[in-house]
């Protein structure tokens, strides 16, 4: 059974701890790789250089809509495609543990889950913008209906 008290407040914990998470890998490709080493990586890849400054800006611009609480289930769902890309590309091949040479793809499935939960559970307490439901009701909980907490 879910605690409707306390739902919100699990579902603002893990909007968080994504945001920093994401806000993390975006500081490792400015601050640490350059997004100009970024780019060169992304084009050792096979990819399109172009695309990495795509994917830093995607992540600054996800992690902020999760913190904020800014349309949170489809940020949540938007950061998916960045992580199936990043298994696709680097993290697959490598195997399942990150532990395995290059990193396997278990966290970024974990990564994936909690964003499909968030996306599923709600936009959470603290939601400066709630999700649009579709429809055009108010976006919000389970229910169908604005939670502000």
């Amino acid at each position: 059974m879910i605690d409707n008290r306390t739902a919100p407040y699990a579902v603002l914990v893990l909007r968080l701890a994504l945001g920093i998470l994401f806000l993390a890998h975006a500081g490792l490709k400015i601050f640490v790789f350059t997004p100009a080493g970024t780019a060169g990586f992304f084009g050792s890849l096979g990819l399109p250089g172009w695309l990495a400054y795509v994917t830093i800006l995607w992540e600054l611009v996800g992690a902020a809509a999760l913190i904020l609480g800014v349309w949170p289930r489809l940020a949540a769902l938007a950061l998916i495609p960045v992580l199936l890309g990043a298994i696709f590309t680097v993290h697959g091949p490598a195997g399942f543990f990150f532990s395995n040479p290059k990193g396997g793809w278990e966290f970024l499935a974990l990564w994936i889950v909690v964003l499909l939960a968030v996306a599923l559970a709600g936009d959470g307490a603290y939601a400066l913008k709630p999700t649009p439901a579709a429809g055009g009701e108010q976006g919000g909980d389970h229910y169908g209906k604005a939670r502000h907490v």
